[in-house]
């Protein structure tokens, strides 16, 4: 029997378990039923709260935390309108696979379905957006159950999960023994073991497709980034001379100027690649889910292709794309560990793509990205990834929200490592850009002394005069905890993505897209904050802004001034066949889909 039995509070063993799991920063914005647990805080030395200026923005920051240095991101919220305000977030995280650990307060025990002020079910609302969630009853459960959070967060297919700490639970107390000690606990939750290792069969066979096709493509994404392993898709494309396109979320893991690498495809991809897919005898799918912005058409998609697909969820294995049991192969299992085995399966045997390889050189000369002519009496933005490139060529880290700036930053922005890209791919969030920046710069300080120490890294958010205005309150979370972003906003005065979708399939019928009236002077938001901000006009001035701003040891904005009509270029209507991509005036690209007789590679 102990005479003295170690006695903490669920408050305590929380802080306990998040300094056990690594946890060094974490976001967080307080309110009534966690002013216990903020008491804790009050005298913690180890672990940095980051208070941000609204939950939406903590969440996403917890998800550039996450992007960046590989580890889940955790944001803390209250109950009630707290929590729910989570839940953009929370989305985001779950459709980009993005691991978080979001903790919500709740009401007491006692008070919970009884309309208790500040109650809201946030395990019920949140229960299609998570992995799982946990709503602790009992305060010896709470350091566990986030434990458990983390393991689910983390493995497998990453994504988001929730534990919800009624008010009672935090403050309760309990004594401490060896079946609620977190020091010897183990993740090992029922019915939760993701398969990681690929059926050796199912690998024989596509190596040996691989071998034996003529015209193949590697189709990779984010799952490669989130298995850390993009230097085997370098190896398997290089060893076997397979050209390589990736998604909207896979940016960054082939060298941006590979000979290699065709770019991104899709509805904004480059013409080569969506040519190349659509004549291509292979598609080596890998950590993809072949989503609707990607494949346009699905019937049109790769269409003469067998398709190997590896992913870590089977249920994205035939989700979006039929997997024929004759020709096709599925993969369930880790990148990583499937990529490890297919290129020691293949054993450095050759893929003959010679002539596949010069006819896909023969179209990245003939239909190179293109940009929109009416933006050359602006700053362009071509012209500034160009100069970011040169300021600061592989230490960038690019943010984005969503709209033109986002594919523009997609086809333009200069990324040769993986996690040096955070955007809102499948929930395409306007908000997400600056806290997301935030939650980068908060892991490269958390990175610096390591061994993996990329404090040397600037974090560049790209944005537009409509997204940057959804989470503009950030700037003062970046101030006060003296994180550097670099915000370039692509300010042309609309809704810029609306705007170009009205011009193009709605008769050019503008419907509340304007911004010219209402905007603020960015510039002056940033003094407001205590920050610099800039203005350039001409291109002369935006390499001063440039080099001022990435050399500033805070947050800036450099507000851009570009063309109000300024379109995205090319662009495949929606449900559309990849086939169909518009061109600038339609002149850039052929009328015809480019193929070629295919007899010569049989």
């Amino acid at each position: 029997m102990n005479d003295n039995p170690e006695i903490t509070t669920g408050a305590k063993a929380l802080l306990k378990e998040l300094k056990r799991q690594g946890v060094k920063r974490f976001f967080g914005y307080p309110g009534g039923v966690l002013l216990g647990l903020y008491n804790e805080l009050y005298s913690e030395d180890e672990l940095m709260h980051i208070l941000v200026r609204h939950e939406q923005g903590g969440c996403h920051a917890a998800e550039g935390y996450a992007w960046v240095s590989g580890r889940p991101g955790v944001m803390l919220a209250t109950s009630g309108p707290g929590a729910t305000n989570l839940v953009s977030g929370i989305a985001n995280a779950y459709m980009d696979s993005t691991p978080i650990v979001c903790l919500t307060g709740q009401v007491p025990t006692a008070g919970i379905g009884s309309d208790f002020f500040q109650e809201a079910d946030i395990s019920g609302i949140t229960y299609p957006i998570v992995k799982h969630s946990y709503l602790v009853k009992k305060p010896e459960d709470l350091a566990k159950s986030v434990a458990n959070a983390f393991h689910i967060s983390s493995t497998g297919r990453p994504g988001p999960t929730l534990v919800d700490m009624p008010k009672d639970v935090l403050n309760g107390s309990y004594e401490v023994s060896e079946e609620n000690s977190t020091e010897s606990f183990k993740a090992d939750i029922k019915g939760y073991k993701p398969k990681t290792k690929g059926n050796p069969k199912q690998i024989a066979l596509a190596a040996n497709k691989i071998l034996k096709s003529r015209r193949p493509v590697l189709y990779v994404g984010g799952g490669i980034i989130k298995s850390d392993c993009s230097p085997l898709v370098k190896e398997l494309a290089e060893s076997c001379m397979i050209p390589v396109t990736s998604t909207l979320m896979g940016k960054g893991i082939m060298p941006h100027r590979h000979p290699l690498f065709m770019g991104m495809l899709g509805m904004h991809g480059t013409a080569y690649a969506n040519y190349a897919v659509y004549n291509a005898d292979l598609l080596i799918s890998i950590g993809v889910r072949f989503d609707d912005r990607v494949t346009g058409k699905v019937e049109t998609f790769a269409p003469d292709a067998d398709i190997i697909h590896v992913d870590i969820d089977p249920a994205e294995i035939g989700k979006n794309r039929e997997i024929n049991p004759e020709t096709d192969v599925p993969i369930v299992g880790d990148a990583a560990i499937v990529l490890r085995d297919l290129i020691d399966e293949i054993n450095s045997k050759k893929v003959n793509s010679e002539e596949w390889l010069k006819k896909i050189d023969e179209w990245k000369s003939q239909y190179p990205l293109d940009h929109d002519p009416i933006s050359d009496k602006y700053i362009s933005p071509q012209y500034v990834f160009k100069e970011m490139a040169n300021k600061l060529g592989d230490k960038a880290i690019y943010s984005t929200d969503v709209g033109q700036h986002q594919m523009w930053a997609a086809q333009y922005s200069e990324i040769d490592h993986p996690r040096q890209w955070l955007t809102s791919g499948g929930a395409g969030t306007m908000g997400f850009g600056l806290p997301s920046a935030i939650g980068a710069a908060a892991a490269l300080e958390d990175s610096r002394g390591t061994e993996n120490d990329r404090s040397d890294e600037t974090v560049v958010n790209i944005t537009g005069d409509g997204s940057f205005q959804m989470n503009i309150q950030e700037l003062g979370t970046a101030k006060a905890y003296s994180l550097k972003v670099v915000n370039c906003i692509f300010n042309n005065n609309n809704l810029g993505m609306v705007r170009q979708w009205q011009e193009l399939f709605y008769d050019a019928n503008y419907s509340h897209i304007d911004l010219k009236h209402g905007s603020p002077n960015f510039s002056k938001i940033a003094e407001s904050y205590g920050l610099k901000g800039y203005r350039p006009e001409t291109r002369e001035e935006l390499l001063d802004c440039i080099e001022e701003a990435c050399s500033d040891p805070e947050a800036t904005i450099i507000d851009c001034a570009m063309a109000y009509e300024m379109n995205v270029w090319p662009i495949v209507p929606a449900g559309s066949s990849n086939m169909d991509m518009m061109g600038i005036g339609n002149n850039t690209l052929p009328e015809e889909t480019p193929e070629f007789d295919t007899s010569d590679f049989v």
